[in-house]
Formats: C-alpha cells, sequence, structure tokens
C-alpha cells in the first residue's frame, strides 16, 4: 500500500462486498468470505460491524468526542463526562477507543468489528463492549468459534489483552498478511504529516504526544499467534 492507501485518503486498496455488505482490502474479501461459510456451517452469521473507514470518518468520530458530542467511556466501557477531563486527558480517552485519524487499522481494509447477526435478539442494539463477547454475553459463542476458527483464515486480534493502551476489544480481527506488511510500512513521519495538515480537534496536545501515540497506541499490539 501506499501512503495515501495506509492513512485512509485513498481506496484504491478496497472493494465493496454486496453480502454481507462491508469494503475489505482486495486480499481479505476471499478469506473472510471463507470464514464466514466455516462460521455458517456451524449457525453463526459471521458479519462485519465495520471494515474499511477512510480518513474523514475517523476524524469525525475524533473530532465529535473531543468536542463532547459523541459519547466516551473508560477502560472499564463505563461512560465519561467529558467536562470534567482536561484537554490532554481527552487524548487518552478517546485513544482507548478510537484510533487516531490516519493512524486506524480499519484505514488498510485488514481489519473489521465482527458479530453474529444471528445472535442479536430483536430490538437490541449492539454496543460493542467486551461484556457481549465474555461468557453470558450475546457473542459468547462467537468468541469460542473465532478463538477456534480464525487463525486458519488468516485473522487474528491485535487488541487481545490490555496493555495498557488500547483497550481489549475482542471484536476487533485484522487479516496478518495485509495488515502485518501495512505495520512495517506506516511511519511517525507519514502520521506527523497527516495530522499537521488535519483539522484535527485538539491538535497542538496530539502533535506533542505524536511520538507516544505511534508506539503505544500503534506497535504495541497483539501480533498473530
Amino acid at each position: 500500500m501506499n501512503e495515501l492507501e495506509l492513512t485512509g485518503r485513498a481506496r484504491t486498496h478496497v472493494v465493496e462486498l454486496n453480502h454481507p455488505r462491508c469494503i475489505l482490502h482486495y486480499e481479505v474479501a476471499a478469506s473472510f468470505l471463507a470464514m464466514r461459510d466455516a462460521a455458517a456451517y456451524d449457525g453463526i452469521d459471521l458479519a462485519a460491524r465495520s471494515s474499511f473507514r477512510d480518513f474523514e470518518t475517523q476524524l469525525t468520530i475524533w473530532n465529535r468526542k473531543w468536542n463532547g458530542e459523541r459519547p466516551m467511556n473508560d477502560r472499564n466501557s463505563q461512560p465519561i463526562d467529558r467536562s470534567t477531563l482536561a484537554d490532554i486527558d481527552v487524548v487518552d480517552a478517546i485513544l482507548w477507543w478510537s484510533a487516531i485519524p490516519g493512524g486506524s487499522r480499519h484505514h488498510w481494509g485488514s481489519d473489521m468489528d465482527v458479530i453474529d447477526a444471528a445472535a442479536v435478539p430483536e430490538g437490541y442494539s449492539v454496543q460493542l463492549v467486551p461484556d457481549e463477547y465474555s461468557t453470558g454475553g450475546i457473542f459468547s459463542r462467537l468468541t469460542g468459534w473465532l478463538d477456534a476458527n480464525m487463525l486458519r483464515f488468516g485473522f487474528f486480534r491485535p487488541y487481545r489483552t490490555d496493555r495498557g493502551s488500547v483497550s481489549p476489544e475482542p471484536w476487533h480481527l485484522s487479516y496478518a498478511p495485509v495488515s502485518v506488511s501495512a505495520l512495517e510500512s506506516f511511519s511517525l513521519s507519514m502520521l506527523r504529516q497527516v495530522i499537521e495538515s488535519s483539522a484535527i480537534a485538539g491538535k497542538p496536545h496530539v502533535l506533542a504526544r505524536l511520538p507516544e501515540i505511534y508506539t503505544r497506541f500503534m506497535l504495541a499490539i497483539d501480533g498473530p499467534r
């Protein structure tokens, strides 16, 4: 991928699927569909709640959280009151659950947030919180199925454990053959250039901490096992 693709400012590396509806890197689509077929055989309707996300979409998420227009949660998935936080602390509060624009793995089309659509009760609003994927949660069966099967299709969970950075996300899958090389091609200077030219809220705080953000929130992941 080139710099525009790596930072979510181009879509030349992705394709749109109609069933299920999602946008993925062209090298990811076949493996995801194969995994979906295998899951269906076991009664699971594997669907991507979120897949490719471009820079502008990620920027909107960031700015709305910064401005208190979109909910934020703490590391225990409990709501945070934006008005109680100093600006410097808002950076961390956003990064626990949302990537910095230009540095999201969703830009690559290799990563997706998945659910079992067959397990969603009528009228239920999916939250994408850990309790939904743990024992007793509506997606606990999906968690077990992915644990047993995702690796043979090339997928892994980059936020499997708590590393004191991005909160654990059992719903977030990454396709290793694409995402590993994408991360290796990414650089701090690339991210800095994108942030400096953007309309990101809290830009001075973000730029002051950019090396830490790059190292702690982008590089510190759980790799494929």
